[in-house]
């Protein structure tokens, strides 16, 4: 944090000297500061490139200080450096194989030849990238909007027993806030475990008091990222997007769902939230469960070792498979956007995406446009107002060149569209916290469910063609009609593409 705080006063520093010098110390002076601010400009960007990220991430960072460096150069010191990503993250991996070891997957080797051959290959990568069980003994239900997840979800916390564990990246203290914190309170005073975490940057507006008095039941909390000064350190570039709650080692939730009143729905200025969530039952959640473990283990340096926590019921005859797959910026598998690539690139019929954000790397807008080439049905589904401009229109910049090889692109009109989906040929989905665009890629620890041929593939189906009679179809007219500054703004949104 040290470093971060000093490059950003040394940047404030350039930027007056550099802009006052001139008036304040002579011509000579703000002359030989412009040069220094320039050097410095020229340095940092070198060590960009010479730190072999990707090309387009690079040429991002390249072309900002070129053409803004004063704000160039404050962006890159709180969002670009690497250094605390490599200190910390390849810290935290040793860590987390000290949580889930391999005695897991040797016990979890179940047969998959009653899948196509692309199904096989697709179940074969996510069990390397991802290095979780696929599981045959597990069940799952998708919760379809705010109103079915917090009631599933307030149901499950009623009656647990033993233990409660909560991860959430945006928790507000409102009144679905409130009332879930009062049964967390109320179940840690009966002398059940409770473990509750937020991310630091997603659950800014927590006040501490909101938290303390959790505290003070027994809840035990934990905040992930929390530096004193957060906006001062590029670990507000590697944020915990993941939404995880496990109940007594049987029962968990993942899925797009913060904790908030406009996820019911309740926001004036979004009206009707679209979100999609589901509830997992059976030997998956032993990953989940593992997943959370390993963040917790991380923030507080606790494992909790009781078999209850890693021994969930097995449900026996159960239809499909059923994968967690957990990603990060402390994997430098790429284990959810390989999956992603995997999954379009293995699809013979359709390819359906559903993302709040949709800012794709080179690999998955060519996977998209050789699946429309080949005669493919692919269909994004994307909310038609924002909740944040930038990513709004860097997304829309990206559809022109899909919408001409025939992808089929719709705007959610209803409300607000936040389901985080992928489904191929009606037969495999994803299901989870990862958005299609960078920071999920390659920024956020995010968590994801595979399913495979289970009855929630068909039901997330039916889901997106009834979300298709609310959505209107985004074509090339509606491109041509937009104004000059508005093609500029998308562009230059575009440009920033790799950092967003």
């Amino acid at each position: 944090m040290r470093k971060g705080i000093e490059a950003v006063l040394i940047t404030a520093l350039l930027f007056a000297f550099y802009y006052f010098g001139m008036h304040y110390f002579g011509k000579m002076t703000g002359t030989v500061i412009g040069i220094f601010s320039t050097l410095t400009v020229v340095s940092i960007g070198f060590m960009i490139f010479m730190e072999n990220r990707h090309p387009s991430s690079t040429m991002a960072w390249i072309l900002l200080l070129a053409l803004v460096p004063i704000v160039g150069l404050v962006f890159y010191f709180l969002f670009g450096q690497n250094y605390f990503k490599r200190r910390k993250y390849d810290k935290k991996a040793r860590k987390d194989g000290l949580v889930y070891t391999s005695e897991v997957l040797r016990k979890n080797t179940p047969d998959v030849s009653c899948f196509k051959p692309e199904v096989q290959q697709l179940l074969q990568l996510s069990t390397r990238l991802a290095r979780t069980p696929i599981s045959f003994s597990s069940d799952t239900k998708v919760l379809t909007d705010g109103e079915e997840t917090f009631a599933a979800l307030i149901a499950e916390l009623e009656q647990a027993a033993h233990h409660i564990h909560m991860e959430y990246y945006i928790y507000r203290p409102d009144a679905i806030g409130t009332q879930i914190q009062e049964i967390l309170i109320r179940k840690a005073r009966q002398g059940i475990a409770v473990r509750f975490m937020v991310d630091a940057v997603g659950s800014l507006q927590l006040p501490p008091s909101f938290l303390q008095e959790m505290r003070d039941a027994g809840v035990q909390v934990a905040v992930f990222g929390s530096p004193k000064t957060i906006f001062f350190t590029s670990r507000v570039n590697y944020r915990n997007h993941r939404k995880i709650v496990v109940i007594d080692g049987s029962v968990g939730f993942v899925g797009g769902l913060n904790v908030g009143d406009e996820y019911l729905s309740r926001s004036k200025a979004f009206g009707f939230w679209r979100d999609t969530h589901m509830l997992v039952r059976g030997e998956a959640v032993r990953t989940l469960q593992i997943v959370f473990l390993q963040d917790w283990q991380y923030m507080t340096g606790e494992q909790p070792n009781e078999p209850i926590y890693y021994s969930p019921d097995l449900l026996e005859n159960r239809s499909g498979a059923v994968q967690i797959i957990a990603s990060g910026p402390d994997n430098e598998r790429r284990a959810l956007k390989n999956i992603f690539f995997s999954m379009i690139v293995s699809a013979r019929k359709s390819v359906w995406l559903a993302t709040p954000y949709f800012i794709p790397d080179e690999d998955i807008l060519t996977a998209l446009r050789v699946a429309a080439l080949s005669g493919l049905d692919v269909r994004i589904l994307f909310p038609s107002k924002p909740d944040k401009w930038l990513p709004f229109l860097a997304s829309h910049s990206y559809f022109p060149a899909l919408l001409d090889v025939g992808v089929r692109v719709y705007e959610y009109e209803k409300g607000f569209m936040h389901s985080k989906l992928l489904i191929v040929d009606g037969e495999v989905a994803t299901i989870g916290t990862a958005n299609m665009d960078m920071r999920s890629f390659h920024l956020n620890f995010e968590v994801n469910a595979l399913l495979v041929h289970t009855d929630s593939v068909s039901k997330l189906v039916s889901d997106f063609e009834h979300d298709l009679e609310s959505a209107i179809v985004y074509d090339r007219h509606h491109t041509r009609k937009k104004r000059i500054m508005t093609r500029l703004l998308e562009s230059a949104a575009r440009l920033m593409s790799p950092l967003l």
